[in-house]
């Protein structure tokens, strides 16, 4: 087998020299709005000083509804329960139980 050769740092940043990435140089089209270049001017449909594409006029946007996500959503009426279920008494009972008179493993210094 043949020994690879080693890269030192100088190798390794020459090579590295050309992949930076140029930023990108909007252009200021006629009404004053920014554009990319080799792109169809969106504010009045030119290309190249051709008119393309007929603007549209502009809609106002609509009102958002009122309220939360979840009633926007559930148009429907009845009540909704809670997600997480509640422990019922007898379950309460029964865990205190479980943990009654034994303390807590990690209370106390150690070897206490």
């Amino acid at each position: 087998m043949s020994v690879r050769m080693r890269h030192t740092r100088g190798h390794t940043g020459n090579r590295r020299s050309h992949h930076a990435l140029s930023a990108t140089k909007p252009i200021v089209n006629e009404s004053g709005k920014l554009r990319l270049p080799h792109r169809l001017d969106e504010t009045n449909g030119t290309y190249r000083g051709k008119q393309i594409v007929e603007v549209k006029a502009k809609l106002p946007k609509a009102k958002l509804p009122t309220g939360t996500h979840h009633e926007r959503n559930h148009a429907h009426d009845h009540q909704h329960e809670a997600h997480e279920a509640k422990p019922t008494e007898a379950a309460a009972a029964e865990k205190e139980a479980k943990t009654k008179g034994r303390p807590n493993e990690r209370s106390g210094p150690k070897g206490a």
